[in-house]
C-alpha cells in the first residue's frame, strides 16, 4: 500500500469502518427510535400487474422454481447497475474525525498528486462482477466511466476478467455540468494502523449524484437489462445515479422478467431518511426485488426488529416480488428466509486479513447458486466460502476470491459452528414450518422443525460444480 504521512490530521468523511478479527462476534445495534421505511406507496398499475408470481421452493429443493419463465433465454448471467469506481488504497496514520471542509481539503490534497498505479484497484460493483466471473458466470457492468486514465484502468480490468461493459451516456449532455462530473468516480480507501477502513469520494460533498446529468436509460442499457438473468443494484448506486434513473431500471427489469437482487448496504439507513425521491426509490427496490441481501444491522435499521430472522420475515412480508431475504451475519454465517422456511449456514473459519469486498463476493456466489438452481443451504455454503476466501486477501477488485481458494476452503470444511448463537436466534416464535441448518457433525435428518444437513453432503455436491467451473474458466485464477 501507498503510505501518506500527515503533519496534522485533516478530517475526512468515512461511511464505515471495521476492525478485521477472526474472533469478532455479532453485536446487533438496538434502535431506541427505529425509523421504519415502509410508508404506504402506490405502484403504477403496469408495474403491479407485472409482478411475477412463483411458488415457494422447498428448503431442500432447488431455487429453480423462483425464476421467471424468461430466464432461460437470457444469455447474460449478472448485470450490475452503476457504482463503478476506482479505489485508491492508502495507509494513513489515523482516521480523522468527520468535518466537511477539512476532509474536502484533505481529499483535494490527495487528488492533486495521484499515487502510483500499483495502488489503484477496481472498486464498487466491479467486486461483484469479478467474483461472479471467477465462478464462471457471464457478467456485464452497466455504468459510467470517464475518458481518462482511471476510466481506461477500469475498462482494462473488466476486460482482463472477461466482463463486458455497457456505458451509461446521453447524447444531449447538460451544458451546465462541469467537466469533473463526467470523470470516473474515485474512492479513497484509507487504512489506519489498526486496519480500520475509511472511504471518501467527491460524491460525499455534493447533494446531487455524481452523474446527475444522466436522466434516462439508453437503448443499450435497456438491452443489457433485458438480456440479463439478474440485475444487481446496491445502495451506493444512489451516489452516482438519480433515484429516477434507478427506478426506471428497476421498473424495466420487472417488465422484461429480469430477476432483481438488491443490497442496500450502509446507505440504506440514510436513504430511508433521505429525500422524498430517495425514499420512494428505496421502497420500490425493497418491494420489487426478488432477492434482498442485508447485514443483521441493516435489516434492523430498516425494520426496527433486532432478531435477524424476524426482520427478514418482515421485509419478505412487505415485498411484492420478494422471494428470498438473505441476512449476512459476518463471522457467524448467513441466513436465507423464504415464506415457507429458513435455511442457515455457519461461516468458514479463516484468518481474516481484510473485510473489504467480502459482502460483494458473497452476493456473487448467491447469484451463482440462484442461477444454477442449487439447494438453498448449498447456496449459502458456497456464498460463505467465497466471502471468506476474499477476507483472506488484502483489498477488493482483483483481490477478491479466486476459484482455487474457494475450492480449498470447501475441501477443508472447517466451520465456525456456534450452537449458543444459533439457539438464541431461533429462540423466538418464528412461525415457519421448517429450519434447515448446515452442520459439520450432523447426521442427515430432522429433529422436530430442525432439519440438519451434513456438511460433507453439501461439499460432495459443491466440489464437482466448482471444479467444472474451474475447467471452463477462460481468465486465469
Amino acid at each position: 500500500m501507498h503510505s501518506v504521512t500527515l503533519k496534522s490530521a485533516i478530517p475526512y468523511h468515512y461511511y464505515y469502518y471495521h476492525v478485521p478479527s477472526s474472533s469478532s462476534s455479532l453485536n446487533p445495534r438496538r434502535l431506541t427510535q427505529p425509523h421504519l421505511i415502509f410508508p404506504p406507496i402506490h405502484h403504477p398499475p403496469a408495474l403491479t400487474c407485472l409482478s411475477i408470481s412463483a411458488s415457494s421452493a422447498s428448503l431442500n429443493g432447488s431455487s429453480s422454481s423462483l425464476h421467471s419463465p424468461t430466464l432461460a433465454v437470457k444469455h447474460i448471467d449478472v448485470a450490475t447497475l452503476g457504482n463503478l469506481c476506482v479505489d485508491i488504497v492508502l495507509n494513513v496514520p489515523q482516521l480523522p474525525p468527520p468535518d466537511a471542509d477539512r476532509r474536502k481539503a484533505y481529499m483535494d490534497r490527495l487528488s492533486a498528486s495521484p499515487p502510483d498505479k500499483k495502488y489503484w484497484e477496481a472498486g464498487g460493483n466491479c467486486n461483484v462482477t469479478i467474483a461472479a466471473a471467477r465462478l464462471g458466470l457471464h457478467c456485464t457492468a452497466i455504468g459510467h466511466v470517464g475518458d481518462e486514465m482511471y476510466g481506461q484502468f477500469l475498462l482494462d480490468v473488466l476486460r482482463d476478467e472477461g466482463i463486458d461493459m455497457v456505458g451509461m451516456n446521453e447524447d444531449n449532455e447538460a451544458e451546465a455540468s462541469s467537466a469533473s462530473s463526467y470523470e470516473t468516480l474515485l474512492c479513497w480507501v484509507l487504512v489506519d494502523q489498526l486496519q480500520r477502513h475509511g472511504f471518501c469520494s467527491r460524491a460525499d460533498f455534493s447533494k446531487e449524484p455524481a452523474f446527475s446529468w444522466l436522466s434516462k436509460l439508453s437503448v443499450q442499457v435497456k438491452t443489457a437489462i433485458k438480456q440479463s438473468k439478474i440485475l444487481f443494484c446496491n445502495g451506493y448506486g444512489f451516489d452516482e445515479l438519480s433515484p429516477a434513473v434507478i427506478a426506471s431500471a428497476v421498473e424495466y427489469a420487472v417488465e422484461v422478467g429480469t430477476t432483481i437482487f438488491f443490497d442496500p448496504g450502509p446507505r440504506g439507513k440514510s436513504l430511508s431518511a433521505g429525500t422524498h425521491e430517495e425514499q420512494g426509490t428505496l421502497n420500490l427496490l425493497l418491494r420489487m426485488s426478488d432477492v434482498l441481501l442485508l447485514t443483521s444491522d441493516e435489516a434492523e435499521s430498516l425494520t426496527g426488529i433486532k432478531n435477524p430472522i424476524l426482520a427478514g420475515q418482515e421485509l419478505l412480508k412487505q415485498g411484492v416480488q420478494t422471494k428470498w431475504v438473505i441476512v449476512k451475519m459476518g463471522p457467524k454465517g448467513s441466513i436465507l428466509i423464504t415464506k415457507s422456511g429458513i435455511s442457515c449456514a455457519p461461516a468458514f473459519k479463516v484468518k481474516v486479513m481484510d473485510t473489504v469486498g467480502c459482502g460483494d463476493s458473497f452476493v456473487a456466489a448467491i447469484a451463482y447458486g440462484f442461477i444454477h438452481g442449487m439447494p438453498m443451504v448449498n447456496t449459502l455454503a458456497i456464498a460463505n466460502a467465497v466471502g471468506a476466501a476474499t477476507a483472506m486477501g488484502c483489498g477488493a477488485g482483483r483481490n477478491v476470491a479466486t476459484l482455487d481458494k474457494v475450492i480449498e476452503l470447501v475441501k477443508a470444511s472447517d466451520l465456525n459452528e456456534d450452537d449458543k448463537f444459533w439457539n438464541e436466534v431461533f429462540d423466538e416464535n418464528l412461525g415457519v414450518q421448517e429450519i434447515t441448518a448446515l452442520s459439520k457433525l450432523a447426521i442427515n435428518g430432522s429433529d422436530g422443525r430442525l432439519n440438519c444437513v451434513p456438511l460433507q453432503k453439501v461439499v460432495s455436491e459443491l466440489l464437482p460444480k466448482l471444479k467444472s467451473a474451474e475447467l471452463e474458466r477462460k481468465v486465469p485464477c
